[in-house]
């Protein structure tokens, strides 16, 4: 598997809902509905997946100074 965790069952990852107003979603199947609500028809759509930020890369240790 790509991920860890199974996707979370919600709307706003749903192939049935599209965005509607705000934090609400139009489902084809239930019709306006909150982004967090689910039901029985609830199709998970990878591509309305939003990716998170990747990770910032790790600083280098600063070079010590030679003593003479």
């Amino acid at each position: 598997m790509l991920y860890d965790e199974p996707p979370r069952r919600v709307c706003a990852l749903c192939q049935h809902a599209r965005d509607f107003r705000g934090d609400e979603m139009l489902c084809t199947k239930k019709g306006p509905v909150s982004f967090d609500f689910h039901c029985r028809h609830f199709r998970y759509d990878p591509m309305r997946r939003k990716p998170s930020a990747p990770a910032l890369p790790r600083a280098l240790p600063a070079p010590e100074a030679s003593q003479l």
